[in-house]
């Protein structure tokens, strides 16, 4: 018997035939997941160099902005490149944003804090670290794409951070020896607590100057 709820029928919840379920469809026919990490690594460096000279200090992001990001970074990858999930996707047991409410969500997000913090153009650096919090916190709490939303929030952190006068932020630790407690100040954001990750922002920005020597 066909389950009426199963979304296997949408091109961004199937995976390559061949991959073992390790990579998603995808325009290109890869069924290697380091082929496609490295595949999404290229295109996301190339993304970096045209978001950073595309965004001036001056600019307030929009939702429109952030799908413009994640289609110009996997078009021709996937199908789904620049388009809201369909489908409903946790991690570790915790549940992201129904797939249902993320376009409203999104436009709840851009009138709210992307309206008030950007441009990031704020002269104390503890008024930069809260901006960077919340917002983060908030997108990723949505986590409107099928993949890809912890570097498009990620670079919308390094964004906002260049507006604000800082270097292009190093996220190396959270991704590594800090991802429980990333993961952690993700989640107080459910009760809109951004203090944890104001916490994690305060060290990516600290390790950051430090290896510019400031």
């Amino acid at each position: 018997m066909t389950n009426r709820y199963s979304t296997s029928h949408l091109p961004e919840d199937q995976y390559e035939p061949g991959s073992d379920g390790t990579v998603l469809r995808n325009l290109l026919g890869i069924k290697d997941k380091a082929e496609m990490e490295h595949v999404e690594e290229v295109r996301f460096e190339r993304l970096m160099d045209e978001s950073a000279s595309r965004f001036e200090k001056n600019h307030r992001f929009t939702a429109k902005d952030i799908l413009w990001l994640h289609k110009f970074w996997l078009e021709g990858v996937f199908l789904w490149a620049g388009v809201y999930r369909t489908v409903n996707i946790g991690k570790g047991g915790f549940m992201f944003a129904a797939a249902a409410h993320v376009p409203e969500l999104m436009r709840q997000f851009e009138s709210d804090q992307l309206a008030r913090l950007t441009p990031c153009r704020f002269e104390e650096v503890e008024d930069v670290v809260a901006a960077l919090a919340e917002v983060h916190v908030e997108l990723i709490l949505i986590h409107p794409f099928r993949e890809g939303n912890g570097r498009i929030a990620r670079l919308l952190s390094v964004l906002m951070a260049l507006q604000a006068g800082l270097p292009p932020l190093d996220f190396s630790e959270i991704q590594e020896a800090k991802r429980d407690e990333y993961f952690a100040a993700v989640q107080a954001g459910m009760d809109r607590n951004y203090k944890p990750m104001e916490s994690v922002f305060n060290g990516v920005i600290e390790r950051t100057l430090a290896a510019c020597g400031r």
